[in-house]
Formats: structure tokens, C-alpha cells, sequence
């Protein structure tokens, strides 16, 4: 009797063990909720002269976040840190009419615009989830999961066009769960109760929002209700960015390929369609947004950025920064991470990085899966330049995001100035490109030129204009003709992709049948469906961007280049 007495026993504090341990992890899994406002994320910004190098700086969503005086570091430009995560860098344009330069946070380097309003002050917006209108959808998730080190949590916004959140520097302080979004440094607060999550978003220690989460087993489904905005065949609208429009028909373009085009995209036979913009005889003459997108919203250009950074190397050149694209890897590196190389790296020359034919494992130990990795106990720098060598250099072209990367090191130990300031000086500023944003590398310090950041779909069809133009916009020359035609030649096939494509300088050659014609196209390419189509035959320039990055449908925007948008222009 004694012995079953002491069993039950057991088996009863077994049970409650059980359940302990089950209420200690009941918090895994997904946890769901609404933003009570829809605007929290769109920013006032307000920079008031004192005296001297003072200024009082003003933050504010509908609420005042950040009130604050601030002392500039530098007296020409206006440079000051606000807390840990927030970092001011602008200086006066256009006779002291304006404010522009870049508001750094995470990593994120926001060019920004601040007008002035009166005789010390200048006012303007910042929008770090890049879009200007406001959630078009409320939801919000949060993913949580126990590992070994403790709770980790992953937010989710129904409103797709953020590109999400990157958590990382999770702490516990009983049941107070803190970490950060690395992308924009905004800061994140989940008091765990025991049947709901109060989650708290903050810019340094400026609460932005606040909602409840509740559990679920049932998975979640955002609700998202886009913007719809006017789309037709008609001239596209005339703003003061720099482009001439012109309607379709003045230039004998097939308005039923176009209409059919927009139609497909609404009902949903192109899915996920972001923009469509096409530039004939340098005039915009279509454009047409989907998904709540619109002309004032940068898109996260993936890969199709890294001729962005081709550009970059060739107006260093142009500056005598660099001498040629003879120049070797190892005269830029830093003299710490030196002793990586070997008699192969030593090598690898920039135009082997601009070619992918440094011979580097960049599918594998230089990987931007690895080297990227948050478990990489190392350096991005390190990771790449430690990965070996699998070919030599210039006889094997393989694709990868590696290669850009360290063309963006060697240029940022060349300037004097940081590299997201000679960015916006030598290519952004003169295209009048003012609304976009650089995502940095690892450093958080350093544009990542291995791709990544975020334009308009009209200044990127502008940046493919300029290309056309052989490096002229507006009769401006921003790049030299000798650049454009070295990065149009086709250096060799990549052989690590499908269609082994011709490449040249950080752009892709391909060639379209249509009507019985081969039209050749040269292309940026960026993962989800974001392109630049340079087509010289036609003197056309096309600009796609879309958001299928995890449906196997990154290449449908080359599919509508061919089925309506070619057809369209060789009617």
C-alpha cells in the first residue's frame, strides 16, 4: 500500500513537472495581433538652429518621440549621434535653402531632405519602412521560439512592402523580452503574460506603437487592403524629378499589349507585381504601380543594385581614385586581414571581382548565405577573404555576392570622404535621385555593394537611362562613354546559373525572340523580380520590379518583358 501510495506520488509530481515545463515554453510559437496606428512609422522631422553648432532636433509620429538639443562634431556639415542607434549626417544645399544627407539607423544609411521652413528652421519626413502613405495593413506576428540560450522573437508585418524585420541582441529580464531589428535599429519590448504578449516598438527609448498579442495554432493570414492607385495607357504625370513624358501613342507603342499587361497583373496571372515603367527616346511613356506601391516608394532592389556598384568602381576611375581594372585585390585590402593571401588570391584583380571570375568558393565558404550567417562567428571581410580558392582567377565565371562586396571595401579604403557620401556626390545627386536608401555590410559603417539597397522604380529607370545614354543624363556626363561600353562587352559565361548567361561588368546579356525578331537586352538583375532591361535596338529602357523572392517566380518579370512589354514596342 506504502509502496503504490509513494508511486502516485511520483507520478503526480511528474505531472506537474510536466506542466511547469510546458507553461515555461508555452510561449513558442505564433503570437498575433493589430497596430492601432497606421501611421506610426512615418516621421516628422524637425532641425531648429540655436547657436554656435546647437541644435534642437524634433522627431514625431503623431506624438513628439524625440525632443532633443543636440551639438553638431563638425562645423561645416551637421553631424551628431542621438543615443546609440541614431546618427545625423546633412549639410546645407542651394544657398542654404536645404538640408540633405543621411540619417543613419541600423542598417540603414535614409537619404534625407529637410527644407527650410523659416529663418533657423528646416523640416522634412522620414519614412524608415520606406513607404509614404501608411500601414495598408494593421497586422502584426511574432514568431517566438526557446532555444538553449533562452526565448528568441521574430516580428512579421502584414504589410509586405517592408522588407521584414532582422532580430538580433535578444535579453531576459524575467518576463520582459528585449532585442532589435539590425535593419531598422528600431527596438522591441514583449512583456510575457500569461495568456497574452504586450509588445512595445521603440525608437531608442521612444515608444512608436503598442499592441496585444494573442496565441495561435491556426497559422497566420494577414489581412492586406493596397492602395489602389490609377492605372491606364495614358502620359504618365509630370513631377519635377527630371524626367520628359510622353504618351505611348507618339511613339507607336501597342496600348492593347500594355492594357493587357495591366489587367494580368491586377487578376493575378502576373503575381506579386510591384511597377512597370518603360522610357522610349529618353521620355517616360508608360507607368503603372500594383500592390499599394507608388512612385514614392523605394524598392528593395536585391542583386540588380550590384550595377549600382559597377558604376561606382568606374567613377573612381574616372577620378583617379583607382588606377584601372588591372588593379590588384590585395592593394586595397587592409594590412590586418593580409595575411589571407596565398599566390592565387594574390591574383584576383578588380575586373576578375566585376567579371565573378575571381576563382573565390562564392557558392560555398564565400557564400552570402555563410558569410552572412549570424552564426558566423567571424567578419564578413574575414569570411570571404579566409574562403579558397577553387579556380584561378579570371578563367571561371561564377555568380556571387561576394565578389561586389569586396569591390566595395577596396573603394571605401581609397576615399577620404565615407563611401555613402561620394555614393551620393558623384551618381545619386546628379540624376536629382534624393529619395533612397543604402543598406550597409556587417560594419554597419560601409554600403554593401554586393546588393541590397532601395530606389524608386523612376530613379531606377533613370540610373538605366544614364547607361543608355552612354553616361550622360540631361546632357550631363556622370559617367565616362569608355566605362559604359567596358561594362556592356561580354567577358564569359556564368557558370553557375541556368541559362549561362554572356556577363559583363556587373550586367547580364540575354537575347528575346519575339515577332521573329532577336532583341538583345542588358540587364540588372535582383532576386524577387527586380530589373533594369537596357534595350538599344529599340531605344528603350524597362524597369520591372516585383515580390516573388521565396516562389520560384523570380524570373516572371522576364517572362512580361516578352510576352507584352517587346511585343508591344516592335508591334
Amino acid at each position: 500500500m506504502l509502496k503504490q501510495w509513494i508511486l502516485s506520488i511520483v507520478l503526480l509530481y511528474s505531472m506537474l513537472l510536466s506542466c511547469a515545463q510546458e507553461k515555461e515554453h508555452s510561449y513558442s510559437g505564433e503570437w498575433i495581433g493589430h497596430l492601432s496606428e497606421k501611421t506610426s512609422f512615418n516621421f516628422k522631422v524637425s532641425l531648429e538652429k540655436l547657436w554656435n553648432n546647437s541644435y534642437n532636433l524634433i522627431i514625431a509620429n503623431d506624438d513628439i518621440l524625440i525632443d532633443k538639443e543636440m551639438v553638431s562634431e563638425s562645423r561645416e556639415n551637421i553631424v551628431f549621434s542621438v543615443g546609440e542607434g541614431l546618427f545625423f549626417d546633412l549639410k546645407y544645399e542651394k544657398n542654404e535653402t536645404e538640408l540633405t544627407g543621411f540619417l543613419k539607423t541600423g542598417r540603414f544609411f535614409y537619404h534625407i531632405a529637410l527644407e527650410k521652413a523659416d529663418d533657423n528652421t528646416y523640416k522634412g519626413t522620414w519614412n524608415p519602412f520606406m513607404f509614404n502613405d501608411g500601414l495598408q495593413s494593421s497586422d502584426i506576428m511574432l514568431y517566438m521560439e526557446e532555444t538553449d540560450n533562452g526565448p528568441v522573437a521574430y516580428p512579421f508585418f502584414g504589410d509586405q512592402r517592408f522588407r521584414g524585420a532582422w532580430s538580433s541582441n535578444f535579453e531576459q529580464n524575467g518576463n520582459l523580452l528585449t532585442f532589435k531589428d539590425s535593419n531598422t535599429g528600431f527596438n522591441f519590448r514583449a512583456n510575457l503574460q500569461e495568456d497574452h504578449i504586450d509588445l512595445d516598438i521603440l525608437l531608442g527609448q521612444s515608444v512608436l506603437t503598442s499592441t496585444r498579442l494573442t496565441h495561435t495554432d491556426d497559422g497566420w493570414e494577414y489581412s492586406s487592403n493596397p492602395r489602389t492607385k490609377p492605372q491606364s495607357t495614358n502620359t504618365p504625370p509630370l513631377l519635377k524629378d527630371g524626367w520628359e513624358v510622353a504618351n505611348i501613342n507618339d511613339h507607336g507603342i501597342d496600348q492593347g499589349k500594355l492594357e493587357e499587361l495591366i489587367d494580368a497583373s491586377n487578376t493575378g496571372e502576373w503575381i506579386n507585381m510591384h511597377s512597370v515603367l518603360i522610357a522610349k527616346s529618353n521620355k517616360l511613356v508608360f507607368e503603372s504601380y500594383f500592390g499599394g506601391y507608388n512612385v514614392h516608394v523605394p524598392h528593395d532592389l536585391r542583386s540588380a543594385s550590384k550595377s549600382v556598384s559597377s558604376a561606382m568602381i568606374g567613377i573612381a576611375i574616372d577620378d583617379g581614385l583607382i588606377n584601372g581594372t588591372e588593379e590588384k585585390l590585395y592593394d586595397f585590402i587592409p594590412e590586418t586581414y593580409q595575411y589571407t593571401k596565398d599566390s592565387l588570391k594574390a591574383k584576383i584583380t578588380l575586373q576578375d571581382l566585376l567579371t565573378m571570375g575571381s576563382g573565390l568558393d562564392v557558392n560555398n565558404n564565400a557564400g552570402e548565405d555563410y558569410y552572412q550567417n549570424p552564426n558566423n562567428p567571424s567578419n564578413w571581410l574575414k569570411t570571404v577573404l579566409e574562403a579558397p580558392m577553387v579556380h584561378l582567377p579570371g578563367t571561371y565565371m561564377d555568380y556571387g555576392s561576394a565578389n561586389p562586396f569586396l569591390l566595395g571595401v577596396c573603394l571605401s579604403e581609397r576615399l577620404k570622404t565615407p563611401l555613402e557620401t561620394y555614393m551620393d556626390e558623384k551618381l545619386f545627386a546628379p540624376l536629382g535621385i534624393t529619395n533612397y536608401i543604402n543598406q550597409t555590410d556587417d560594419t554597419e559603417q560601409r554600403p554593401y555593394f554586393g546588393g541590397g539597397m532601395l530606389l524608386t522604380s523612376r530613379n531606377l529607370l533613370k540610373f538605366g537611362q544614364l547607361y543608355l545614354n552612354k553616361g550622360t543624363w540631361q546632357g550631363n556626363r556622370i559617367i565616362s562613354e569608355s566605362w559604359v561600353e567596358e561594362s556592356f562587352k561580354k567577358y564569359g559565361r556564368l557558370q553557375d546559373t541556368k541559362g549561362k548567361n554572356e556577363y559583363g561588368y556587373l550586367w547580364w546579356h540575354d537575347t528575346y525572340e519575339v515577332h521573329g525578331k532577336e532583341i538583345k537586352s542588358i540587364e540588372a538583375r535582383g532576386a524577387g523580380g527586380q530589373f533594369i532591361f537596357i534595350l538599344p535596338d529599340l531605344d528603350s529602357v524597362v524597369v520591372i520590379t516585383a515580390g516573388n523572392f521565396r516562389n520560384g517566380k523570380g524570373n516572371q518579370s522576364r517572362d512580361v518583358l516578352k510576352t507584352h512589354i517587346l511585343p508591344a514596342l516592335i508591334q
